[in-house]
């Protein structure tokens, strides 16, 4: 039998005008600005205007991904549907893909099968610009203050302290390190630079952060560029450039709206990576679907270690948000290749595989459960290969920890694969209550705070400082940096931060190589491992398979 590949499915699709699902989210033509027939971007004004009550917050996440693919932006989507066949009023709140990752390795992010936003192309593509716009004020930024220190330096801006760097969305690993400012005394101070991709930008942070344009101004203004000769922290309040920046971004701030295959409104906005910096969507978007719906239903990047702790560690701190359920993705497939099975035998049934890798899947219950005091169920993405006596195995173990396993279908049959997921999410808000708690105190000290994600999250024994992190933690505290929330930039194949050790590890140190401050978002960056803000493409990039025919239909998207 043929599948139809998900551009496929999301070319098929007939679409309903983005007016009407603007109408089915309770949203009134006057905040309406239509990007063509199916996309539209939402006025903040919507935000200070509405007098209705926030709904139900849905977090979903999944265990620590693997090549076999753990299908969590489709069991949002999906359950956004279910929840909405079930006839709850509901709406679902997802990051905007990066070109980077579409050209790469993981392809799209608009989910897949029948659980897909659409237009699919354009939302993986240009979409309504954003990312554009945070690329333009991240290199602003940049040339302003190339162009300050050529035009006399008044601020004593160090060329070695530089911390600001160019910004493009695309995988290109040739721009980590450059050296530029070459040619002369006309054109620049030469000096060595790099690009991050825009994701990585905190821009794209600061934008994610933002709770309005006052306070995206406010935290444009702390952005720290690099340090004096005599170090000093400068900033783009500090090179001006505040004003301009905001004004590339002015129209990007506002969250945008499409739809779900099945017609749910869903507002996709923003979105950095979740193992470099905070993986979630924009506050605003999060804040505007939750006011125009009884469920809202978003996910956060990667493993429930990346993008749910920094969801819950860093955006719902900020934002004033508690969830009211979490959603654990996970697949038998996925728990067997931690288990220390080859991706090619992953269809057979393999008992012994799974009783390896499962624990991976019992820590993230546990850490939402007992860390952080969620109610959370686990939603199983069944392939035809999966054996019930391996969906029982799962549901027994899940069942110790006093937490239900659900089955989903939503990749091959859309939100009708998603009801019985629904309603045990459903049921969740209604009858158990979570006591919400952090991981840590932003009181706590700095060593404290990595220490308790290393531990309590990771599972790990401890954490090393490399000796360049250890001057850079005390220059933190020395700038009064010290009460902030901590953002761990690791690799997202495992819970520690070597990408080899899957499952769920015990008795390994972290160690930590640079600390620096995102002064703008509001968080600190603790790297570890050998994580990159500027990823490359690889041997074979999905990019070749990608073309554009006659008519203008694209092909090779996924």
């Amino acid at each position: 039998m043929a599948y139809l590949t998900d551009i496929e499915i999301a070319q098929k699709c007939e679409m309903k005008p983005i007016i009407e699902i603007a109408k089915k989210a309770d949203v009134d033509e006057q905040y309406i600005e239509q990007y063509g027939r199916y996309k539209a971007k939402i006025d903040l004004k919507l935000l200070k205007d509405t007098e209705k009550k926030d709904g139900k917050l849905i977090l979903v996440t999944a265990i620590t991904p693997t090549p076999a693919g753990e299908g969590k932006t489709t069991t949002t989507i999906g359950l956004a549907d279910g929840l909405a066949r079930i006839g709850k009023n509901v709406t679902v709140a997802l990051r905007e893909p990066s070109l980077g990752p579409v050209f790469g390795v993981k392809g799209g992010a608009a989910g897949g099968g029948y659980a897909q936003v659409v237009p699919m192309e354009d939302i993986n593509l240009h979409f309504t610009g954003d990312f554009h716009a945070i690329g333009a004020a991240n290199n602003l930024l940049a040339a302003m203050l190339d162009n300050h220190i050529q035009q006399g330096n008044a601020l004593g801006i160090d060329p070695k302290k530089i911390t600001w760097k160019r910004a493009v969305d695309m995988n290109d690993r040739q721009l980590r390190f450059i050296v530029d400012g070459l040619g002369g005394k006309a054109n620049g101070v030469p000096r060595e630079d790099g690009f991050d991709i825009t994701v990585a930008s905190e821009i794209m942070a600061v934008f994610c952060l933002a709770s309005s344009i006052t306070d995206l101004k406010e935290r444009l203004s702390r952005i720290i560029v690099g340090y004096t000769y005599d170090n000093k922290p400068v900033t783009a309040g500090d090179l001006k450039a505040v004003g301009a920046m905001t004004a590339l971004l002015k129209d990007a701030i506002k969250p945008n709206l499409v739809q779900t295959l099945e017609g749910t409104p869903a507002f996709v906005h923003g979105g950095p990576f979740a193992n470099i910096a905070h993986g979630c969507n924009s506050v605003m978007a999060t804040k505007m679907a939750l006011k125009m719906g009884d469920y809202t239903v978003t996910e956060a990047g990667f493993g429930a270690d990346l993008g749910a702790e920094k969801f819950l560690d860093i955006k719902c701190r900020m934002a004033g948000l508690t969830p009211d359920a979490v959603v654990i993705v996970g697949t038998v497939r996925a728990l067997k290749m931690h288990g220390g099975l080859d991706k090619k035998e992953l269809g057979n049934e393999d008992i012994d595989a799974l009783e390896r890798g499962i624990p991976n899947l019992l820590r993230h219950v546990s850490n939402i459960r007992n860390v952080y005091k969620l109610p959370c169920v686990v939603a199983i993405n069944r392939f035809p290969t999966d054996t019930d006596k391996e969906i029982d195995f799962i549901i027994n173990k899940c069942r110790e920890l006093s937490v239900n396993t659900v089955l989903s279908t939503v990749w091959a049959d859309g939100g009708k694969g998603g009801e019985e997921l629904a309603k045990e999410v459903v049921r969740l808000c209604e009858e158990e209550k979570g006591d919400f708690t952090f991981s840590y105190d932003l009181n706590d000290p700095l060593e404290d705070k990595i220490e308790a994600v290393v531990k309590k999250i990771y599972g790990g024994e401890g954490v090393s400082y490399l000796p360049g992190a250890k001057k850079q933690l005390q220059q933190m505290k020395d700038l009064g940096f010290d009460d902030l929330p901590i953002c761990v930039a690791k690799t997202q194949y495992s819970f520690s931060d070597d990408p080899s050790l899957l499952g769920a590890p015990e008795g390994f140190t972290v160690t930590v190589r640079n600390i620096k401050v995102s002064a703008g978002a509001g968080f600190i960056v603790v790297l570890t491992g050998d994580i990159m803000t500027m990823p490359g493409l690889p041997k074979v990039p999905a990019a070749e398979n990608i073309d554009v025919s006659e008519d203008g239909i694209i092909t090779g998207l996924f």
